[in-house]
C-alpha cells in the first residue's frame, strides 16, 4: 500500500549497481528527505555514487535543490554521469 508521500525511485548504471535494485519506493516529500532515505537504506556505496548523480523528478532536473518538493506519486530517476559518443 502506498501513501500520499510515496515516490518511485529508478536507478540507472552505477546507481543501480550501488543500490542493487532497478527501482524501489520511498516515503519522502522533498529531495533532501529522499536522499537521506536512500543513503540510510543502501549505505556508503550509494552515497558516493549519489554525489555525482543527476536527479530528475518527473523528468525535471532537481539535483542540487534539496528543498525540491516531491509531488504525490512522483517518479525520481537517479542518473550517474554517462560517457560515450
Amino acid at each position: 500500500m502506498t501513501t500520499d508521500s510515496t515516490v518511485t525511485v529508478r536507478y540507472f548504471a552505477a546507481a543501480r549497481a550501488a543500490s542493487g535494485v532497478d527501482s524501489e519506493h520511498f516515503e519522502a516529500t522533498t529531495t533532501k528527505q529522499l536522499r537521506e532515505a536512500m543513503q540510510q537504506r543502501h549505505g556508503q556505496r550509494l552515497s558516493t555514487v549519489l554525489a555525482s548523480c543527476s536527479i530528475l523528478v518527473d523528468g525535471t532536473t532537481a539535483h542540487h535543490d534539496e528543498a525540491h518538493s516531491l509531488p504525490r506519486g512522483a517518479t525520481v530517476d537517479v542518473l550517474p554521469p554517462f560517457a560515450g559518443g
